[in-house]
């Protein structure tokens, strides 16, 4: 083999490596190590609704009365920084019964970065939590849905669940466009054990925040009930 072919070869195997390893730090339903959940396995029509990123001052309210409209619990992933600027929304949100989880400290790609920085992350997004209030278990979802090694390593090595989401509308702008689209999208692909992954608290998301009672209403015109995703859990079937 000639030195040219020897080079193209190394670097076709380092592309190819480096576009799988990027491939995996984006699935939704595997990492390396520890337990992680997209999607739970149930006979039952149960569906959790779970929101990214906040609280904020301007759209906690909005979306907390929205949902004590329709009577439905839901799962806010929280970032740590915000919980430490907005702490009474955070409490807001445990108040009316929903369910907080870690979205990290400032939300960072969470990949190439070092055990320090990935602990600092999420020990300080629980710690904020905890000064709430909130005392339940803490799951934990990726920025971004990103991990590779450090992270997952982390996570259960610390006894962490790492929950992603099955049903993403904002992924794609022909879908994100509008409120009707969004959740044509969640009704259309909802199955039993779903999590449904929107983002609520920015000025941005006005049409999902929109979507929200179309959602809702629908999935319930469907015979689905809507619980938190520690209950999605308990009710998954082994």
């Amino acid at each position: 083999m000639s030195v040219v072919k020897k080079i193209f070869s190394v670097l076709l195997v380092i592309i190819l490596t480096i576009v799988g390893l990027w491939q995996l730090s984006g699935s939704r339903n595997y990492q390396i190590v520890g337990e992680l959940i997209s999607r739970v396995n149930t006979h039952e029509r149960l569906i959790a609704l779970t929101f990214d990123d906040g609280p904020t001052k301007k759209h906690t309210d909005s979306v907390l009365a929205m949902l004590a409209e329709h009577d439905v619990p839901a799962t806010f992933f929280v970032t740590g920084k915000e919980v430490d600027i907005f702490p009474d929304e955070a409490r807001k949100i445990l108040a009316a019964g929903h369910q907080l989880g870690n979205h990290s400290w400032s939300h960072p790609r969470m990949v190439l970065k070092s055990p320090a920085f990935i602990a600092e992350e999420i020990e300080k997004t629980d710690a904020a939590l905890r000064a709430i209030g909130y005392q339940e278990n803490i799951l934990f979802r990726p920025p971004y849905g990103k991990k590779l090694f450090v992270l997952p390593w982390y996570l259960q090595k610390t006894g962490r669940t790492s929950v992603t989401w099955d049903i993403e509308p904002e992924t794609w702008p022909d879908v994100a466009k509008s409120a009707q689209t969004i959740a044509e999208h969640v009704i259309e692909n909802a199955k039993p054990g779903s999590i449904i992954l929107l983002h609520v608290m920015y000025d941005s998301r006005e049409e999902s925040r929109k979507a929200l009672p179309s959602i809702i209403n629908g999935l319930k015109e469907q015979g689905y009930t809507f619980v938190t995703v520690s209950d999605l859990i308990e009710n998954r079937t082994q």
